[in-house]
This record gives C-alpha cells, sequence and structure tokens, in this order.
C-alpha cells in the first residue's frame, strides 16, 4: 500500500468515526428534547387533571390488592389536613423552591447516627414530584428524575396544586390514596371535617402506610401524631400556610 493510499484509508476511518460519534451525540440529543418536552406536557396535564393512577397504585394492583381513592379538591378539604402535612413533612412548604438543603443535611445526620426511625429530608414538593410520577425506592436515577420534576410543578403547578395532589395520592394505608380516603377508612367520615387530631394521625401514617393505623394508633405513631397536632397549631398561628390561602 502506498503513502497516498494509506493516508486515503486513515482519512476514511477518521471521517467514520466522526460520523459515528455525530450519530450517538444526535440520538442523545433528541432523546433529550423528546423527554423534556413529554415531562412538560404531563406536568401540564396534571396540573388541571387529577392523577388517574400511580406507579404505587399499580403496584398494589399487580400485587392483586384493590385500591381506595376519592379525590376532594383542596377547597374542600378541612385545612387541618394541609396544616398538619406542613407540621409533619415540610415546615418551610411556602417559603422554599422545592427543596430544603437543611432539611435533606438534618436527615442524613440524624440517619447515619442510625436509630429505628429512619427519615428522609424530602419536601412536600419532592415527595410530590415522586408520588406523581415516578416510582417508590432509592437510587440516582429515580433521584434525578425526583429533582427535575419538582422543579417543574413548582414553576408550572404553583403551591397550591401541589399540595392538593400530595394530600389526594399519598398513602394512607395498605390500598388507600389520599387523606380523603384515609379519613373515610379510618374515621368513617370525608376530609371536609377532619378534626385537627384525626388530620395529625393521618399524617403520622405516611412514612409507613402499610404499617400503621390511624384510627387506634398506638406507640410511636401515637406520640408523632400528637407531636405533629401541637405543630399544627404553631403553623396556623404563625401562617405557616399562608401560600394556600
Amino acid at each position: 500500500m502506498t503513502k497516498s493510499s494509506r493516508r486515503a484509508s486513515s482519512s476514511r476511518r477518521a471521517s467514520t468515526s466522526h460520523n459515528g460519534v455525530y450519530r450517538v451525540g444526535w440520538i442523545i440529543g433528541r432523546a433529550i428534547l423528546w423527554f423534556v418536552a413529554v415531562s412538560v406536557i404531563w406536568v401540564l396535564v396534571y396540573r388541571f387533571v387529577p392523577p388517574p393512577v400511580t406507579m404505587t397504585m399499580l403496584g398494589d394492583l399487580a400485587g392483586g390488592h384493590s385500591i381506595s381513592k376519592d379525590w376532594l379538591p383542596l377547597s374542600e378539604m378541612d385545612r387541618s389536613a394541609a396544616r398538619a402535612a406542613i407540621a409533619g413533612e415540610d415546615a418551610k412548604f411556602c417559603t422554599h423552591g422545592g427543596f430544603d438543603r437543611q432539611a435533606i443535611e438534618a436527615a442524613w445526620r440524624r440517619n447515619e447516627a442510625g436509630g429505628r426511625h429512619i427519615r428522609g429530608g424530602s419536601t412536600i414538593s419532592q415527595q410530590t414530584a415522586k408520588n406523581a410520577f415516578l416510582w417508590q425506592g432509592g437510587g440516582f436515577v429515580r433521584k434525578g428524575l425526583e429533582a427535575w420534576f419538582t422543579v417543574l410543578i413548582e414553576q408550572l403547578w404553583g403551591k397550591k396544586r401541589i399540595m392538593e395532589v400530595y394530600l389526594n395520592i399519598a398513602e394512607t394505608g395498605i390500598g388507600t390514596y389520599g387523606v380523603n380516603a384515609g379519613s373515610q377508612r379510618y374515621f368513617h367520615h370525608d376530609a371536609r371535617h377532619l378534626t385537627p387530631i384525626e388530620a395529625a394521625r393521618i399524617i403520622a401514617v405516611l412514612p409507613l402506610p402499610k404499617k400503621r393505623e390511624a384510627s387506634v394508633p398506638a406507640g410511636y405513631t401515637r406520640r408523632y401524631g400528637g407531636a405533629i397536632a401541637a405543630r399544627a397549631g404553631a403553623v396556623r398561628r404563625e401562617a405557616l400556610d399562608g401560600c394556600l390561602r
């Protein structure tokens, strides 16, 4: 093979390699654009339409369990439900932009120290993003997607809608989703008539909804419900739920 032939062969290989890299980049870029477009449209739809089903619900159905849910607009729900959620899950809900760095760091330190009750530092916005669009569990991929959807709902929904969706799709018992369905299950009336202690006990169930009961709580759940009820009073007095008015 002559020198000119070798140069031509090398040039063709370089050109082929360049085209391959370009094609891979084009495919990845197009996939990213499609993901962004689909996720934005999905979030916009849920701004006006109640999520018909979540991946957690599908997991229950796949396991042969029935599910109970009964959507109730935030405007019709007793305010004690939202106050209890803020008191128990996210005291800075009305002031953060979706993430609470101090809460995440505190949760990390607490969990590193050990103990029976491992708690996360997720805000209500993060939990809503996970419950509405993703699956349960950890992993960097899921957490990354959770962060993306958290940003989207903060920008496209606003606080009232985030709280409304959260209170209607959070798992409040085995196969039970939403505060309204939880209220009917545990207290035999809907969430329009929740008392502060009833609301607090439902929120106390949220970390472990398949293992805790709100109607006759005992031990940790009872104590935690009482603490949430006390803090919910402070939420009302200090107007920490002001963004929902």
